[in-house]
């Protein structure tokens, strides 16, 4: 399974790791690509923010004219960024990258976006969490991207929230071109829409902006406080069940295999290897990265394969009725659970071809890709689609 934690979260290293394409897997990426960006906003003003790290650990934010700048750490916390880097979308539509790793392209619309570096030196990213934020009534978003040695692999992402639909096309010099529509123009009102209609405290997960009108809707963990013993009745039945059957994990890793084990007298869901997981409660499965499911670098490789599974099958709610995971999952009983992860439930069901992450481990697929993310080793131009917001 390719996973948008390696390729995003460390460097060049990272694409060792077993990808798409094993017959290219010697394959060395150019030294810099092309993005490109398809402005259908219909927006006044259109702006795009490319930040990353260098493959040599160094800190880029391309300038307004596409050229590279290398903020150095600042006397203070919270010092503005030194250097207009806002792309103005309607002048300039296409810029070159070099490698970096850990990146994201941002895009907001009508407003720039103002961004902030902290000593070390480390970006400070727009927040839409804080209202204290300048940027926190404003429209924008974000995709991912790591370009390094091995690949460049990009995604879209609804980890942390909804706004702007963004899709993305990459084009190769040799390997074909890869395409993720993403969400459609004007989605997120339907989208606050269902939220609301499914009831309960799925409502909360819609932030609104001056005019009274949604401007983004959050993952459910962002709102985990909310969903205090959500899931309780379905992560009972399911511990319940695996104390008399027997649960099969595939790591779909061919040196790992799969691992058999079963819920003892101890309430500890315990793998033949030894892996011993507790009860998960609501916001560990909304999170994937909290109580049982918090991975240390120091985990063994057999863990840190068991947990994604595990994670996305609670929050599928599939755990329960398949304990052969992730083989034989069907897409059609995703979320079928009354109480399930709406958020991803009504945020696949807008997608035209059911891509896209919804949560950090919507990845985890028997198959179908599920995930909305381009690669290849040979790319050229990777074009970010901005779709009208409302």
């Amino acid at each position: 399974m390719i996973s948008r934690r390696i390729f995003l979260g460390a460097s060049a290293a990272a694409a060792t790791f077993p990808w798409w394409n094993p017959a290219a897997a010697s394959a060395t990426t150019p030294d810099t690509a092309k993005v490109a960006f398809a402005d259908q906003s219909g927006a006044g003003q259109a702006y795009a923010y490319v930040t990353g790290t260098t493959l040599d650990n160094r800190l880029i934010v391309l300038k307004s004219d596409g050229t590279p700048y290398y903020p150095p750490s600042p006397s203070a916390d919270h010092t503005p960024l030194g250097e207009d880097c806002a792309i103005p979308l309607k002048t300039l539509s296409q810029v070159t990258v070099p490698k970096m790793y850990a990146a994201r392209i941002y895009v907001a619309l009508e407003s720039k976006l103002d961004f902030f570096v902290n000593r070390g030196p480390a970006l400070v990213h727009p927040s839409f969490l804080s209202a204290d934020d300048p940027n926190y009534g404003r429209t924008w978003s974000f995709c991912e991207f790591t370009f390094n040695n091995d690949v460049l692999f990009a995604n879209i992402s609804y980890v942390d929230f909804v706004s702007i639909p963004i899709g993305l096309r990459l084009t190769t010099t040799g390997s074909g071109t890869q395409t993720v529509p993403g969400l459609p123009a004007r989605s997120l009102d339907p989208i606050c829409d269902a939220l609301r209609a499914q009831g309960g405290k799925w409502d909360t997960l819609i932030e609104t902006g001056g005019d009274g009108k949604p401007l983004r809707a959050l993952s459910a963990h962002y709102r985990a406080d909310q969903f205090g013993g959500y899931l309780d009745g379905y992560i009972d039945q399911v511990w319940q069940k695996y104390t008399s059957t027997p649960l099969t994990v595939d790591t779909q890793i061919p040196n790992l295999g799969t691992f058999t084990g079963q819920v003892g007298s101890d309430g500890m869901l315990t793998f033949g290897n030894g892996e011993r997981f507790a009860k998960p409660a609501t916001p560990d499965v909304w999170s994937c990265d909290s109580g049982p499911f918090a991975i240390k670098d120091s985990d063994s490789p057999a863990r840190k394969a068991i947990v994604p599974r595990l994670a996305a099958a609670l929050n599928r709610t599939t755990l329960r009725d398949n304990p052969k995971q992730p083989t034989g999952e069907d897409p059609a009983k995703f979320y079928q659970n009354p109480e399930t992860n709406h958020y991803a439930r009504i945020v696949h069901s807008k997608l035209p071809d059911n891509r896209g992450y919804a949560f950090p481990y919507d990845d985890v697929t028997p198959g179908p890709d599920f995930s909305g993310a381009v690669q290849a080793g040979d790319p050229d131009t990777l074009t970010i689609t901005i779709n009208a917001f409302r």
